[in-house]
């Protein structure tokens, strides 16, 4: 599918293309915008897909460098599961979005473009979403820049601190 505005996509595509794992760079700190991090918890963290297939696409990673949840110890792995929920929790308050499609690719056949870093992908969605564009036209168009998107999602997790887990704002 191709995407009708992503000024991003030509930085990336006549660029050098970095070595070794984005999500480690990531990890790492440094630029946390750069890197489009929105936010970090103790072991893991949350960063905005540079290539969504929805506004709003996030990747919620641990800082290990693990191809596999089995492989993750069980710190990591319930952080991960605790920060998709908050993730979808900070959407709710951010975009409104009405649902949510939650998952995993595990290997390049699945459509992994990272194989030996787990991550899972947390993608809004909204009735109505998929509209004339990528039916008739193949064409997504994405409504925000990402480094808005980023602003807004990075100061919607710092707002989330605020209160305890679960505790959503109600949808407007």
């Amino acid at each position: 599918m191709k995407q009708l505005w992503a000024p991003w996509r030509l930085e990336y595509i006549e660029g050098e293309k970095p070595g070794g794992c984005f999500l480690c760079a990531a990890a790492a700190g440094g630029d946390d915008e750069g890197a489009l991090v929105v936010y970090r918890g103790r072991r893991t963290f949350v960063l905005l897909n540079r290539f969504p297939y929805n506004a709003g696409h996030i990747m919620v990673a641990p800082r290990a460098h693990q191809a596999r949840l089995a492989d993750l110890d069980d710190t990591d792995a319930l952080e991960i599961l605790r920060l998709v929920d908050r993730s979808i929790e900070v959407m709710d308050d951010v975009f409104h979005a009405q649902g949510y499609n939650v998952g995993l690719n595990l290997g390049r056949a699945a459509g992994a473009g990272v194989e030996d870093h787990v991550h899972v992908h947390v993608v809004p969605r909204w009735t109505g979403d998929t509209n004339f564009m990528p039916v008739l036209s193949d064409v997504k168009v994405m409504p925000e820049h990402l480094q808005a998107t980023r602003r807004r999602l990075a100061e919607g997790f710092a707002a989330a601190a605020d209160r305890p887990a679960g505790q959503a704002v109600e949808p407007r």
